[in-house]
């Protein structure tokens, strides 16, 4: 039985909560650096938050956590108790910690998370904390060929919102919205692109863009599923069969996807005549196609200071990897074999002394993986861990409803793009999950501070 939440929004991402001094930040699936804003950073200030120093208190705070209540009544954690007294240090550090478990276990519940009061929240913060007025706005969204159209919106409007109406705009049906999706995107040297992140659906991209300090960014519209097979479920659709075409041309010139010298001339051949179906048909042949390449990162496989370039999709984590002596090896990590995985903000410890010293990441993402019957972890320092957490969360969620259609029987939620769906079975074959657990200090990597996600291995 499905159950339809189409019009909520895709809210199976993860949500990262600290509060500062000033207020409330939230991380959501993003990169995190102290010194841009290359990251869904949300300050809640005043009445909107309870200032944790101690000096403001209720005010915004209270009636949301009253909203939430008459929304969802018990299934809400319970709100940490206020001191009425004078703070010390200690206190506030308490209170904080107390906050950020609050607000992680809210965000954890994708149905409070994709509620109309968080929303409503969320938006009101976006705006407020880079003083952005709710007024109409012109937004460029870059397209797959590099093309890009103009559309009116609100600065309001969410990422959501402006996907319906980019689409409505370019003709996509509806109902397949949910295979795409709008990334922060940045021109780099010699024309290459880079993949930010993902916007959440709750986020604002107008003020996702303005806000950000990088430079040559662009909000931009691409598909959103790891699994190629699924282009079939496009092809009844002209615009979206124009969209996944324009996107694999682009793929395959920047060489993120790699035909053999005969796949190439025949795909080309098949351009030339403007033969998108039988291009797209022989493209899902094609390696590493559909994937998501990142940047060049480093890794700790098979040695420390290994860099790597890695492109994920179709149930793997495909890695280029630069041995020390400059030789190259090809490194493949099914996802049926990795148990977890997290990522964790490496902070202010890239200025410390250290072995990370000269990385200069500021992200790790580690997986914990079975190889020769015992299970070890690989790092990967990258500064797209939240980028490829998400595409981790994508492809089990794309198992998990490929596996459920085989086995009718079973029941398995899997919220993801802006839908769940529910089937039936007789006990979870997955779990996929977030938690961040109070810093020990900002000078040092607390172990907490961390976002994981855990498979089982049984059912992959």
């Amino acid at each position: 039985m499905e159950r339809d939440t189409a019009d909520k929004g895709d809210y199976s991402k993860t949500v990262l909560v600290e509060i500062c001094q000033e207020g409330l930040l939230l991380f959501e699936e993003a990169d995190y650096k102290e010194s841009d804003n290359n990251v869904t950073v949300i300050t809640i200030r005043g009445s909107a938050w309870e200032s944790t120093s101690g000096s403001q208190r209720g005010g915004g705070s209270a009636e949301w956590k009253k909203q939430l209540r008459r929304v969802f009544g018990n299934c809400l954690p319970p709100f940490p108790p206020k001191y009425y007294l004078a703070m010390t240090t200690s206190m506030a550090n308490e209170r904080r910690d107390q906050l950020e478990h609050y607000l992680q276990n809210v965000t954890v519940d994708p149905n409070m998370l994709r509620s109309d009061v968080f929303v409503d929240f969320l938006k009101r913060v976006q705006l407020d904390t880079f003083g952005i007025a709710a007024k109409t706005a012109s937004l460029d969204i870059l397209l797959p060929d590099g093309r890009s159209i103009e559309v009116e919106i609100l600065t309001s409007d969410t990422a959501e919102r402006v996907l319906e109406v980019v689409s409505h705009k370019l003709g996509l049906c509806r109902e397949l919205l949910g295979y795409f999706g709008l990334f922060l995107i940045r021109f780099c040297k010699e024309g290459k692109l880079s993949v930010m992140k993902k916007l959440a659906d709750f986020e604002l991209p107008y003020v996702s863009l303005r806000s950000s300090e990088l430079e040559d960014c662009k909000v931009g519209l691409r598909k959103w599923y790891m699994d190629p097979s699924l282009d079939s479920m496009l092809m009844d659709c002209r615009a979206a069969v124009n969209l996944i075409y324009m996107q694999a041309i682009q793929d395959i010139q920047r060489g993120w996807a790699k035909p053999t010298q005969a796949q190439r001339q025949k795909l080309e051949a098949l351009q030339e005549e403007d033969k998108q179906t039988k291009f797209l048909e022989l493209s899902r042949e094609v390696r590493h196609y559909g994937y998501v390449q990142l940047d060049p990162c480093t890794c700790d496989y098979p040695e420390p200071g290994c860099g790597a370039v890695l492109s994920v999709g179709n149930n793997e984590i495909s890695c280029c990897v630069t041995l020390p002596d400059s030789q190259t090896q090809q490194v493949v990590f099914q996802l049926s074999r990795v148990k977890c995985w997290q990522v964790t903000f490496l902070g202010t410890l890239l200025d410390m002394d250290g072995p990370q010293r000269t990385l200069n990441q500021n992200l790790e993402l580690r997986f914990q993986y079975s190889e020769d019957s015992r299970w070890q972890w690989f790092v990967l320092y990258t500064k797209q861990a939240f980028l490829l957490s998400s595409c981790l969360k994508k492809m089990i969620s794309e198992k998990m409803v490929k596996l459920a259609a085989e086995n009718p029987e079973m029941q398995i939620e899997v919220p993801e793009q802006g839908r769940s769906r529910k089937y039936h079975s007789q006990q979870s074959q997955q779990k996929d999950y977030s938690s961040f657990l109070p810093r020990t200090s900002k000078m040092k990597v607390a172990e907490g501070d961390c976002v994981s996600g855990t498979t089982e291995e049984e059912g992959l």
